[in-house]
């Protein structure tokens, strides 16, 4: 890194900055202009089960993002010895769907709903019948018609609805819009002409129940863009919401709003037909893109799109790494009991470690880390279980492995759906996510699990929010050159020229025995369901 160049890019406001909320983490990466990382900020919050609805405080997303650019700006000034004044582009990205209605005063009608709410079942079911097409329960239009069957008071005053990346950039910019891979969590949208589906919109719109209202879906939906677009400039209200201190400069130009699986498919270069990605976190999910349509509908299979609008089968899992994460906090709690203080990234290492020793289908010991419903699974909400027969050997190795046997369990039977159903073909999957920073382990339980070969790159554990910095990039490369490039084209010959990888290839050994673990898994789960019911 040539400090003294990058200290001219930054006085000269050649910069581009990827904002993402994630379910754990809200983090900020500034880049240069050609991709490489200057800097960056995070803070951690969490989602809190408020009467029964999971959700995020909005007073919170400004806190955090306010956070991180302030420890961004405050890095700039001590290492580059300059002040962040200017940006050129900024992206937002976030967790995908989930519910903000808007009144027209532009007041939030009900808390934020997000993905992790199994609330909509109802009414995913009628969608899906209706349009002929997979509407899951975490989609926003789910949201809404699930609020208008339970006649909801708040629904009569709705003026636009959004998702949290789409409300963000709405705050940044004054502009009401979404990119096409957010868009298509939120509606079923036309992949060819890059909008909203319009057979969707009027079969909606025809409902008896939905025709009662002033407001008509298509009016109160973002409008759709696509990489590369330029989605508004940052205002000067939105400078001054983004950096309270009034050192940036409004004018940035704002790249489309993106969903967390968008960047994850930016960020792993996994955007051209046939390539795939997963992003591992609280939640889960792989990205294929696809070069023909799925054979018919899949109720644990999403049809959405990548940020550029081609097909994309999306499996995507409720729980992930949640449950692991509480056992480590444990695990942290006892050793500082003992006077042993160690760093997260210390106990993660060594816990991982530690399954290098266990039998290959975890002794027998059973995990479901639910700590919400899980869709694919069916099961309504979450209660976190570890289950064994008296004679499984119950030590610590197995007792991890289990525990990431069962994060990509559901995953697995999703993807079994389009690998063994569908025949969809992929030569390689390239994995990102915080679980993949102690090396292989997880890594090769994925490979396993999936018998597919996985690729992790150097940026594993970093992908969301610099895979939105690439984006902003892409806007300023469009807006800057004559000669215009595709998403996929850019991103070879611009971003990952050398890209650092690491790819494992399935052992016979752990798939043996993680076919052990899902047949035990399977029928487990009429234990997890009994203690849905019961507690």
């Amino acid at each position: 890194m040539d400090l003294i160049l990058i200290s001219k890019e930054i006085q000269k406001g050649q910069t581009c900055l990827g904002i993402e909320l994630g379910s754990t983490r809200i983090k900020a990466v500034l880049t240069t202009n050609d991709s490489q990382t200057i800097t960056s900020g995070d803070y951690t919050w969490e989602n809190k089960l408020e009467d029964g609805v999971w959700t995020y405080s909005l007073d919170e997303v400004w806190k955090g993002i306010q956070s991180c650019y302030a420890q961004i700006s405050a890095d700039v000034q001590s290492r580059f010895h300059a002040s962040l004044t200017k940006i050129g582009a900024i992206g937002v990205s976030a967790m995908m769907h989930g519910y903000l209605p808007f009144s027209k005063t532009n007041q939030l009608l009900v808390p934020f709903r997000t993905w992790r709410n199994n609330m909509t079942e109802q009414a995913a079911d009628k969608l899906t019948d209706l349009f002929d097409f997979n509407v899951p329960q975490r989609w926003s239009i789910a949201h809404l018609y699930q609020a208008i069957l339970n006649n909801e008071a708040h629904v009569k005053d709705i003026d636009f609805i959004t998702t949290l990346a789409g409300y963000v950039h709405w705050q940044l910019s004054g502009e009401k819009v979404l990119g096409i891979g957010d868009a298509s969590g939120m509606f079923p949208i036309d992949n060819i002409k890059g909008t909203f589906s319009k057979k969707c919109l009027e079969k909606f719109s025809s409902l008896a129940e939905v025709r009662k209202f002033n407001w008509k879906v298509e009016v109160i939906l973002p409008q759709i863009l696509q990489a590369g677009q330029v989605a508004g400039k940052l205002t000067i209200a939105g400078s001054k919401r983004l950096d309270p201190s009034g050192i940036l400069q409004p004018g940035s130009l704002m790249a489309p709003p993106e969903g967390d699986a968008g960047t994850g498919m930016v960020a792993t270069n996994s955007v051209r037909q046939k390539t795939g990605n997963i992003s591992v976190g609280t939640s889960a999910f792989s990205m294929i893109v696809l070069d023909k349509p799925l054979k018919k509908v899949h109720k644990d299979i999403d049809v959405v799109a990548t940020p550029v609008g081609s097909t994309v089968a999306m499996v995507h899992i409720n729980n992930c790494t949640s449950d692991i994460n509480s056992w480590v906090r444990i695990f942290k709690e006892f050793a500082e009991r003992l006077g042993i203080h160690l760093k997260n990234s210390e106990l993660y290492e060594n816990l991982l470690l530690q399954t290098t020793k266990s039998d290959n289908d975890a002794g027998g010991v059973i995990s479901y880390g639910y700590l919400s419903g899980e869709n694919i699974t069916r099961m309504p909400a979450g209660r976190p279980l570890v289950v064994r027969k008296p004679e499984s050997k119950f030590n610590l190795a197995n007792f991890m492995l289990a525990h990431l046997y069962s994060a990509f369990a559901p995953l697995k039977i999703g993807m079994d759906i389009l690998m063994k159903e569908e025949n969809v073909k992929t030569n390689v999957l390239i994995a990102q996510g915080g679980l993949f920073k102690t090396p292989v382990i997880a890594q090769q339980v994925l490979a396993d699990a999936l018998e597919t070969p996985i690729t992790i790159m150097k940026t594993a554990d970093e992908g969301g929010p610099w895979g939105m910095a690439v984006l902003a990039a892409y806007v300023l490369y469009q807006e800057n050159n004559t000669s215009k490039k595709t998403l996929s084209d850019f991103l070879d010959q611009n971003v990952f020229i050398n890209p650092e990888t690491m790819t494992l290839t399935p052992d016979p050994h752990g798939v043996s025995g993680y076919r052990n673990f899902i047949k035990l898994y399977k029928k487990g789960l009429a234990i997890e369901r009994t203690a849905v019911e019961k507690l």
